[in-house]
């Protein structure tokens, strides 16, 4: 009888780790990685691990610059909100401040729509003629309030 209980407790736990461990090798990459935001442009594309390479670095140098424009988007939210806020509970809009802030809003989309252009035509120039095309036929949707020239 102990012989049968230790050896199904065994094989539980011998399963119970081949499971865990094929689960772990099975494990797809964080989607926040880098490697699998930009995994679509390699499969769709059909990159040389060169071209990959420098465009993953590309992203790598615009991310500061990424980041502090989405904390000011962000900062712009909130702050559009506090006015939405306001207007409904006391009924008054302090229209100065709501013009700065439409000011800013519209510089911010301006360095926003830089930003991509830039990203942009930094990875067409590593891309064939091919290659091109089709990133930016994949982009277009998102592209059509960002002034990209497709002849890039």
């Amino acid at each position: 009888m102990k012989r049968t209980v230790l050896t199904l407790s065994l094989g539980i736990v011998a399963g119970t780790l081949g499971h865990l461990a094929w689960f772990n090798t099975q494990r797809p990459e964080p989607i926040g990685s880098l490697e699998t935001q930009l995994a679509w442009i390699r499969a769709d594309l059909g990159l040389a691990p060169e071209q990959f390479s420098r465009i993953k670095q590309l992203h790598e140098q615009l991310e500061p610059q990424r980041h502090r424009l989405a904390a000011e988007v962000a900062r712009l939210r909130a702050e559009f909100a506090a006015f939405e806020r306001e207007r409904v509970e006391a009924g008054e809009v302090d229209f100065l401040k709501v013009a700065r802030a439409a000011a800013a809003s519209r510089t911010l989309d301006r360095e926003c729509n830089a930003s991509a252009r830039e990203l942009i035509a930094a990875a067409s120039n590593l891309m064939t003629v091919e290659q091109r095309r089709r990133y930016l036929e994949i982009l277009a949707p998102a592209l059509k309030d960002v002034d990209v020239d497709q002849t890039l």
